[in-house]
């Protein structure tokens, strides 16, 4: 039996299965709203906090054989008293190489790992963009990206089940 050398990243001779690769080869903004529609009585400080709702929604798509574009879209109302303080659309995406993955394993890894990948920078400039339009900074929770695939995954068997054609990734 022949063993690659573990800090040379070289498969055995003779080995033919190509090493999955799997990279961040970009990430960008498409889409930013800040709306402020109450100003200037939202920015009037209130007692409590606000009640925020965050929308997520995650699509992916395909560009070549082994690059692929996902985007996270946060949509982010903040309301205090039934007012509306803020809402922000942020379209965050991230274009990815994606080689040697086995076909059963390209879904999981596009609307799990690479939004998970994208998260900590959508929040950054969700909390940068409530900060600058005159509010707390925003800090939303994680997200579990698991638990939003495996929920589209009992939609999609939902759906198949009463004759509808399968959706997309959206959340």
């Amino acid at each position: 039996m022949t063993f690659s050398d573990p800090g040379s990243g070289t498969p055995p001779a003779g080995n033919s299965v190509p090493q999955p690769q799997f990279r961040v080869l970009a990430q960008y903004v498409k889409d930013l709203s800040f709306e402020n529609p109450n100003a200037p009585s939202s920015l009037i400080q209130r007692p409590g906090k606000p009640d925020v709702q965050v929308r997520v929604d995650i699509n992916s798509r395909r560009l070549s054989s082994e690059q692929f574009e996902t985007e996270l879209r946060l949509v982010v109302e903040a309301k205090q008293e039934g007012q509306v303080q803020f809402l922000i659309d942020l379209l965050f995406a991230g274009l990815f190489l994606v080689q040697g993955v086995p076909a059963e394993n390209l879904e999981p890894i596009l609307v799990i790992e690479c939004p998970r990948l994208l998260f900590p920078f959508a929040r950054r400039i969700l909390s940068d963009a409530s900060r600058d339009g005159g509010f707390m900074p925003l800090n939303i929770e994680p997200i579990d990206f698991v638990a939003i695939y495996r929920q589209q995954l009992e939609r999609r068997v939902q759906d198949n089940q009463d004759g509808i054609a399968q959706g997309g990734y959206n959340h």
